[in-house]
Parts: structure tokens; C-alpha cells; sequence
């Protein structure tokens, strides 16, 4: 890892940097030598960040706090990091609504598929362009082992990081040629704040173990530019092997709504937002 900057470019732009894996792949990038714009929507715990990186590691932090759920909010990101030579930018934020799809509230299923569709979408058309105009750089996309089925209850997520999964394999394609390397990264449930205090669902109550974000984080940075798509963790693997190549999509979704109706619980308060889960968590 310690030559990822060297190769794409000392600077690393980072959606979703506050916490969970986000502010993983902060802390790793920190330590091998880039220098960081950190975004995401809190900018107190952002500037918190900023100072310890800089503190632990000499490197160089710009905090940029804003929303991916409102429109125009990339072309905002793009104006203000205009004069910085980004070599990497990692994809991490997004967020989501458990329970059951008609159910849940519009606004905040719609804001789910601003964030982790739309705004990913834009983000990896900006600066892939102009990463591709340089000839070198990478962008890491963050996916979701449901990404690859049908998840009743977590629908809509599921649906978008489907999305996120094949816009970054095809990517990788793409823009090989030109010197880019596009990474798609496919967690499981991963051991970060937000696991653990979700509202709607317990991710505890799920018969899949939690990996720690620094372990996925350390994989999908040892994987750039040498994969398309990692799915980190064997039991991820295998979950995914067995999905794809056995037991096949209807039986995949029929488990997974079995699995997730069981972990379903009430919101601990109502709220229309919903949850920053790869601010605070990823699966």
C-alpha cells in the first residue's frame, strides 16, 4: 500500500469520512502518506479527525462538510476541490431504510437512492473524467454483499448497491486503458458504531459474523488495481458463491427475507431521515 500515492496521486477524496469505514480508509490512507479532503455532513467530528490525522500521521486534511442528498451538492464538491490533484477518491457514504419497502417513508427512500446512486454516480463521472485526462488515478466504490440479490425489507438499499456493483465493474473496464483503476467494494456486516444503534433493524440478530472495518478497508486497499470487485471475508465469499453458482436468486431471496423479517425491530424514535450507514456503518 505504502505506493498507492506515488501511483495515483497524493491526494485522496473520501465521501462518508466521519466514521465506519470511511474514516477507516482515512486513518490507512493517513498512514501510507496521502493527504485527505474529508467529506461528509458533520463537520465538528470531521474537524476532530482532521487534527489527529495531522497530529499522528504530518499529512495534509481539508474538511468539506456537506450533504450528498441534495442536488447539486457534487458539482459543489467539484468547485472546491478544483485546485487539488485527487489520485484517489473513495466512494463510502450512503444510507438506508429497513423494514418493509411500502411501509417506509418516501422522502427517506428517495434520499437513499439520491445518495447512493445519483450522487456515487456523479461523483465517479467527475473526477473519473478527469483522472482519465491526467492518465492516472483510482476510485473506490462502496457496494454491499446484497448488492449481488433481492433483500426484501432492505429493497431499495439492496436495489442501489446492485447499481453501485455493476456501474463499478463496468468502470474498471472502461477506464483501465486510460490509467484509472475502479475498485468495487462488497462488505458484509461490518463492526462500526452505526451497526450497532440502527434504527429498524439489529444487525446482532443476523446469523453472519462482523468483520472490523479495518480488516475490509486493509483488504480493498491490498486489491486496487489488481480486482474489479472484492468481497471481503470467506463467509461473505462463500455466501456469494452459493447464491450466484447454487442455490440461485429465487431461494437467495427467500433466505435473506427470512433472515432480515427476523431482524426487523421497531424505531427507537420516528424519524423520516434515513440512517448515514456508510458514515456509521456498511453491510
Amino acid at each position: 500500500m505504502s505506493n498507492l500515492a506515488a501511483k495515483y496521486g497524493r491526494t485522496a477524496l473520501l465521501t462518508g469520512a466521519s466514521s465506519g469505514i470511511g474514516a477507516e480508509f482515512a486513518n490507512q490512507l493517513a498512514e501510507v502518506g496521502f493527504d485527505l479532503i474529508l467529506v461528509a455532513r458533520r463537520k465538528d467530528r470531521l474537524d476532530a479527525m482532521a487534527r489527529d490525522l495531522h497530529s499522528r500521521n504530518g499529512v495534509r486534511v481539508t474538511v468539506v462538510a456537506a450533504d450528498l442528498a441534495v442536488p447539486g451538492a457534487v458539482d459543489d464538491l467539484l468547485k472546491q476541490t478544483a485546485n487539488q490533484d485527487i489520485g484517489l477518491v473513495v466512494a463510502a457514504a450512503g444510507t438506508m431504510v429497513a423494514g418493509a419497502f411500502t411501509d417506509n417513508d418516501y422522502a427517506a427512500e428517495t434520499t437513499t437512492a439520491q445518495v447512493n446512486m445519483v450522487a456515487l454516480m456523479q461523483l465517479t463521472h467527475r473526477y473519473g473524467k478527469l483522472m482519465s485526462q491526467r492518465g492516472r488515478g483510482a476510485m473506490i466504490l462502496l457496494s454491499s454483499s446484497v448488492g449481488a440479490f433481492a433483500t426484501p425489507y432492505s429493497a431499495n438499499y439492496a436495489a442501489t448497491k446492485a447499481y453501485v456493483s455493476a456501474l463499478g465493474r463496468a468502470l474498471h473496464y472502461e477506464l483501465k486503458p486510460a490509467g484509472v483503476d475502479v475498485l468495487t467494494l462488497a462488505p458484509g456486516p461490518t463492526d462500526t458504531e452505526g451497526l450497532m444503534t440502527a434504527d429498524g433493524i439489529d444487525f446482532t440478530a443476523l446469523p453472519i459474523p462482523r468483520m472490523s472495518a479495518a480488516a475490509v478497508v486493509r483488504i480493498a486497499l491490498k486489491k486496487l488495481g489488481r480486482r474489479s470487485l472484492v468481497i471481503p471475508g470467506p463467509l461473505n465469499r462463500f455466501t456469494d458463491f452459493l447464491g450466484t453458482r447454487i442455490l440461485g436468486r429465487r431461494a437467495m431471496t427467500a433466505l435473506f427475507g427470512f433472515m432480515m423479517a427476523k431482524a426487523l425491530r421497531p424505531p427507537s424514535t420516528p424519524s423520516t431521515s434515513p440512517n448515514p450507514i456508510n458514515q456509521e456503518r456498511a453491510s
